[in-house]
């Protein structure tokens, strides 16, 4: 075999590699992923995460007048200006969540409708937002 025929083999034997290393990266993160989806795209059922069984992040605005104390567990709404979901949510509540504020909410939908979180987490930047989120709130506020 000539130098140039074993070089060329060794350049596609580490093409093959990286190939096959960046598939195998990319199907590992593919089922790890978990998408922002605001209660429009919850009540129309258009999420694929709904047939596969996996967790949602529920993302929206603490509606104001929804949140109801229920001994150590709360519920309340989230709302993306078109739709609502009710959440209930039993653990500790981050510092900064209040009504009218951003709230990301993990977890999954019950069969009564109601989103079950395990994770709650608060907006801590006035000026922060997932880039989802935004969009969907400024599409969703009546124009002037």
């Amino acid at each position: 075999m000539t130098r140039k025929r074993a070089r060329l083999y060794m350049v596609l034997l580490l093409l093959c590699g990286v190939a096959t290393s960046t598939a195998l990266v990319l199907m590992a993160l593919g089922k790890n992923v978990s998408y922002f989806r605001t209660p429009t795209e919850i009540v129309s059922g258009t999420f694929p995460e709904k047939q596969n069984g996996r967790g949602i992040r529920l993302g929206g605005l603490v509606e104001k007048g929804s949140l109801m104390h229920e001994g150590s567990a709360i519920s309340f709404r989230v709302t993306d200006m078109k739709n609502e979901i009710q959440v209930h949510y039993a653990g500790i509540v981050p510092d900064l969540f209040r009504e009218g504020q951003g709230v990301i909410a993990e977890g999954h939908m019950n069969s009564a409708g109601t989103f079950d979180a395990t994770v709650l987490l608060a907006k801590h930047d006035e000026k922060y937002m997932p880039p989802e989120i935004a969009k969907e709130l400024k599409d969703a506020r009546p124009s002037k």
